[in-house]
């Protein structure tokens, strides 16, 4: 029986972000996802001789941008460097990075365990440009080269070896993920390898300090699986362990078919990549002035924020974190609820039947921005008992939206207001027990979940004008 338990896995990650710039790092071709293999290139991607590079500033500013996130520490002096290996989708026979001359120190990103909170380490942050993208399933024979993604602009956000479990990098990537977005640098796209991770693993028995022998775990490009990756990982190099084996330092992949690693290739040391300063482009300084624009342009962040809301509108960290996903949903909640004080109750509209309605593309926020007066006015219903959330949300949001009107001009005139005339209750029970006296001798003898069947049909018979409250009070009453 391998025994797990005396090992502590050590775990650093890799995050590569692609930049939402229109076009590359060092040069003018469209970096947009989706167009046909090898049409986004010029002679500078492909490195040709006498092209010269330029440097995309919009890159740098986003750079500076998650450092400042971060709370790294911006260098003011920057180049760029040539880091030197033969790869069949590295056109020019180099990548050009700042690996070992990074534009953002340090830093960190905090995860919420159900422990409590962890901060994680940052070791640096930097900008590189991505290489191209090399198809092995479209051919039998062949190996095919796209390099459109050659020079995309990338920041790759490297971790401390402080994570310590496949929950952990879970959590952290999504944190990553969500903050890329927020700030609007990256889509955080997973599938279309926006955002990819490499995992750097190894175990050591507790209470020991020195790293044990590491392998990596290249390009994974799910959330789920880094956590399945890393699962894998741990299991295999404690089961080595155990068994007397030797674990070797190599770069893995994983399949996602059956949730394991396989080997690409052994390595003993680094590889020597050479690294230069690149010789046609020209060193770059960043001053106080425009590190310090850039940072009043920050959004409050998530963190931030989840603080504010829970002492300013007292919500759940559930409801909290659902609206703190995206910023314009965030600031969609923001906008709405200066506009009313049923926070709760907006933040439950948010999370239903405002989210599906963007789902089924039935609007946007832009659009919901303009109806903010109908949207407090329509909670407002509801929360007065005057309109009950079910009818409030099937049919009067969704004829609002489509025609933006008073939704209680629109409720009044198809006669979808609730009643409190215990008069019309009264007379909606009867009708309901009178259809169902086997269920009413049952109930009587104990089965009280029929309750909610004796509510569900007053409900049918009122066409949701029954007060809910004033229903349930005089259904006890008769039954009793």
């Amino acid at each position: 029986m391998v025994d797990g338990q005396k090992y502590e896995a050590v775990i650093g990650l890799e995050i590569h972000a692609q930049l939402a710039t229109n076009s590359k790092l060092f040069s003018g071709d469209d970096a947009s996802f989706g167009a046909a293999p090898n049409t986004h290139i010029s002679p500078i991607t492909m490195g040709h001789p006498g092209t010269l590079p330029k440097t995309n500033a919009k890159a740098i500013e986003y750079a500076i941008r998650i450092g400042l996130a971060c709370g790294s520490k911006i260098a003011k002096d920057n180049y760029f460097a040539r880091k030197n290996y033969f790869y069949p989708d590295l056109p020019k026979g180099y990548q050009v990075s700042q690996h070992t001359t990074p534009i953002c120190i340090g830093g960190t990103i905090s995860i919420q365990l159900p422990s409590g909170e962890k901060i994680i380490q940052l070791n640096r942050i930097h900008l590189e440009e991505d290489a191209g993208k090399s198809i092995h399933d479209i051919s039998e024979t062949d190996t095919l080269i796209d390099l459109n993604r050659a020079g995309t602009p990338l920041i790759e956000m490297v971790t401390e070896p402080c994570i310590h479990s496949a929950e952990e990098a879970f959590l952290f990537v999504t944190e990553v993920r969500k903050l890329v977005r927020w700030i609007g640098i990256c889509d955080g796209n997973m599938e279309e390898g926006s955002l990819r991770c490499d995992a750097n693993i190894s175990i050591r028995l507790k209470g020991v300090t020195s790293l044990g022998t590491r392998v990596e775990v290249k390009n994974l490009n799910s959330i789920r699986n880094i956590k399945k990756a890393i699962e894998f990982e741990i299991d295999r190099l404690i089961q080595i362990t155990e068994t007397g084996g030797t674990i070797i330092q190599q770069t893995r992949s994983f399949d996602a078919s059956d949730d394991t690693t396989f080997s690409i290739r052994d390595k003993e040391d680094a590889n020597d990549y050479r690294y230069f300063p690149d010789p046609d482009l020209a060193p770059f300084h960043l001053t106080d002035a425009f590190i310090e624009s850039i940072q009043k342009k920050l959004p409050t962040l998530p963190a931030t924020l989840k603080k504010q809301w829970k002492l300013q509108y007292d919500l759940s960290d559930y409801a909290i974190d659902q609206l703190i996903e995206n910023n314009k949903e965030a600031d969609f909640y923001m906008e709405w609820a200066a506009a009313s004080t049923h926070y709760k109750a907006i933040a439950n509209w948010m999370i239903g039947p405002i989210r599906v309605a963007l789902h089924e593309g039935l609007t946007n926020f832009q659009t919901l921005s303009t109806m903010i007066p109908f949207l407090v006015e329509l909670v407002d219903l509801v929360e007065s008992n005057q309109l009950s959330f079910s009818v409030a949300s099937t049919k009067v949001f969704k004829q609002i939206i489509a025609h933006p009107s008073s939704p209680k001009a629109y409720a009044s005139t198809h006669n979808l207001l609730q009643t409190g005339s215990t008069e019309d209750v009264e007379k909606w029970i009867d009708e309901v027990l009178a259809m169902h006296p086997e269920k009413v001798a049952e109930y009587k003898k104990g089965k009280k979940g029929l309750l909610g069947l004796f509510m569900g049909e007053v409900k049918k018979i009122s066409k949701g004008k029954a007060d809910p409250k004033m229903t349930t009070s005089l259904l006890e009453q008769k039954l009793a």
